[in-house]
């Protein structure tokens, strides 16, 4: 076993390297722009949705009062009617992205963490490059990837975003395991 305490440099130089592919992948390459789709007359639907003065948060439409209405002929009415949707509503205003940004950071931070923790409970000092890149990459994939699966099974997300997702997972893990294996204690 390692100590976690010393798997430190390889924390956070691979949180570092995946902060800053991320970046090269959402904002540099073209590959995440097919992510959202514009709505078809976007200002009438803002226009029509600005009276509500919604507060930020995550809506579904139509939304059962409890399990017992999702069975009401009324909510199947609204179901059938459409449109059927789950939205995020953020607050109004310029975009901001430092908080996101920090909060990513510190995902970043955290999925290497977790990485590091499986390397270090499996693997000796001096463990072969491989078997530590690959401890550490699976475990990375796992921490970027799996969960944005459940979004796709319950709030359908579209299958292109999901598949671009999980390309950028396995390019995160990747290179989270290569940093490990690089900085992997002797």
């Amino acid at each position: 076993m390692v100590s976690l305490t010393s798997l430190w440099l390889p924390i956070l130089v691979s949180g570092v390297i995946v902060f800053f592919a991320s970046f090269i992948m959402h904002m540099v390459l073209p590959f995440h722009r097919a992510d959202f789709r514009k709505l078809p007359a976007e200002d009438e639907v803002m226009d029509a949705l600005r009276r509500f003065n919604l507060p930020p948060g995550d809506y579904m439409v139509p939304r059962p009062g409890s399990p017992s209405d999702m069975r009401s002929k009324a909510f199947i009415e609204k179901l059938t009617r459409g449109p059927v949707f789950v939205a995020t509503i953020f607050k109004s205003g310029p975009p901001t992205m430092g908080p996101q940004l920090a909060q990513w950071f510190v995902f970043c931070l955290v999925v290497s963490l977790f990485a590091g923790y499986m390397a270090s409970r499996a693997l000796a000092p001096g463990a072969e490059y491989l078997r530590v890149s690959q401890i550490a990459s699976t475990t990375a994939f796992l921490g970027y990837v799996m969960a944005r699966w459940a979004d796709a099974i319950w709030y359908k997300r579209s299958m292109g975003t999901m598949i671009r997702s999980t390309i950028d997972g396995i390019l995160y893990g990747l290179l989270t395991g290569g940093v490990f294996g690089w900085l992997w204690p002797h």
